[in-house]
């Protein structure tokens, strides 16, 4: 059933006219030069009075020049590439991108990582390895591996190989791992002998549910960058990471007595179900044409989901399938994360492509009320080589302690930061691997940020030259402000 523009305005109507302002404050605390990610004020002269109300405090320099972390956390290095090994004796592959964990055997923890690898493999000095049997398109330099993490052990092997820029993915209810190709690359294209821009699922405890690798390709093949699960509805919501036009939020509902499990994706029909499109409209029954539309925390749109003409893309991109005024679009749709029965969504900039510049939003669409609303808002940096403001929102995990925590990809400095639930910001990680020189530091996005399966270890990666990090520390339940 739709949710009408006359439906939602009425709906908005009763709720109150404020309610696109809710959380405005937010908005300020997250712009360019505030510091509310240092907040310290105080309320008496007790030392628990001079902690920050939000975060850890302020980051400390690495004399390893890896991490800076705030006082009392550490990290430890999992795998790094062209230095650590996988069992079979290859180096770790580069460009380490979207993770999730698993419960592993006899207390392990198991990561599935992705490794964002476009073109043909002599271009990277180290791909994924082409494991026999493991190998969708020989000629593709990307897939993921898996990394089995003990106290005192380590072990890496292939999960996928012969996929194209696997970015983020997604876990799922049933303890797999989907990994998304941001492609629209056609076999002959790039030197590739197969179509490239779908969904694969990888197992992270069952090898041999990986074989004969199959994309799922009633999910569209389009710039994919991440996906995630409703576990109550089934369904799967889909974000493009796509310019010219702007990328798309998708929505995938299975077929009528289709039952969610194990390997059960890749057995659908490559037509299966209903692929869509979002189209959103304000408070006023407006239609939104754009999501940088957007200027203030607790901005609410209404969502109705417009049929896929051609989801496997034949002749044109599925973003260019739709005319003006048809649905909606936003730069950058990047990582998303289900938490608090709906799904966090992530557009990291907008610039000259976009109606209003920003330098990222986070939106939760909540599918019971069919509503996406404006979570956290960060203005347009002007000075990124600065210590200080955040930009570029990418991967994104809900926090077991409360609100999110994002990795950046921006200009300038990168950091993991996290988010309260009114959307103010506080650092948690920066990057100290200099990969350019002194007059002109260069540094690489964090990715694939997941807390594991028991919330005492935050996980993240540097993606260049690809090393997953192991973070640890006095995590506390973040205060709701």
């Amino acid at each position: 059933m739709s949710l009408t523009r006359r439906d939602f305005a009425r709906r908005s109507a009763l709720t109150g006219a404020g309610i696109a302002l809710a959380g405005s404050v937010g908005a300020l605390a997250t712009a360019p030069g505030a510091l509310a990610s240092t907040d310290a004020e105080t309320a008496g002269d007790h030392e628990e009075d001079r902690q920050p109300r939000i975060g850890y405090g302020p980051l400390l320099p690495d004399p390893d020049g890896i991490l800076a972390l705030p006082a009392g956390f550490s990290y430890r290095i999992i795998t790094y590439s062209g230095k650590t090994k996988l069992e079979s004796g290859e180096f770790t592959p580069s460009n380490h991108d979207g993770t999730s964990t698993f419960d592993g055997p006899r207390g392990a923890t198991l990561l599935v990582n992705n490794h964002e690898l476009k073109g043909p493999r002599a271009k990277w000095a180290h791909p994924v390895p082409l494991t026999e049997g493991l190998v969708y398109d020989p000629a593709a330099s990307g897939g993921c591996t898996v990394v089995e993490v003990r106290h005192d052990h380590v072990a890496e092997w292939v999960g996928i190989a012969g996929t194209s820029t696997n970015c983020a993915g997604g876990n799922t209810p049933w303890g797999t791992w989907l990994t998304c190709e941001e492609t629209e690359d056609k076999a002959g294209q790039n030197g590739m002998t197969k179509d490239h821009g779908y969904v694969f699922e990888v197992d992270p405890e069952d090898r041999r549910a990986n074989r004969d690798p199959k994309p799922i390709k009633a999910l569209g093949r389009y710039a994919h960058e991440a996906v995630v699960v409703d576990p109550k509805r089934g369904h799967l919501y889909l974000t493009e990471d796509a310019s010219g036009p702007n990328g798309l939020l998708y929505r995938w509902t299975p077929p009528e007595g289709f039952s969610h499990g194990r390997g059960r994706l890749r057995t659908l029909a490559d037509d299966a179900g209903r692929l869509q499109v979002f189209k959103c409209f304000d408070s006023g029954g407006r239609y939104v044409d754009d999501l940088s539309r957007a200027t203030k925390i607790g901005t609410v749109y209404g969502v109705d989901w417009v049929d896929v003409p051609d989801r496997d893309a034949r002749t044109v991109s599925v973003r260019k399938q739709f005319a003006s005024g048809e649905v909606t679009r936003a730069r950058k749709l990047e990582g998303m994360w289900w938490g608090d029965g709906g799904t966090y969504i992530v557009s990291s900039f907008a610039r000259e492509e976009s109606p209003v510049q920003h330098d990222g939003q986070v939106w939760f669409y909540d599918p019971r009320r069919r509503t996406l609303t404006l979570k956290v808002l960060l203005g347009v940096n002007t000075d990124p080589a600065r210590d200080g403001a955040f930009d570029g929102p990418d991967n994104i995990t809900v926090s077991p302690y409360g609100g999110l925590v994002i990795a950046e990809d921006g200009e300038g400095v990168q950091h993991l930061f996290g988010a309260t639930d009114s959307g103010r910001t506080y650092p948690i990680a920066r990057n100290e691997l200099n990969m350019g020189s002194a007059e002109e530091p260069e540094y690489s996005e964090f990715t694939g940020v997941t807390f594991s399966p028991d919330g005492k270890t935050l996980f993240a990666n540097i993606q260049e030259p690809g090393i997953m990090l192991a973070i640890t520390g006095p995590w506390k339940r973040q205060k709701r402000d």
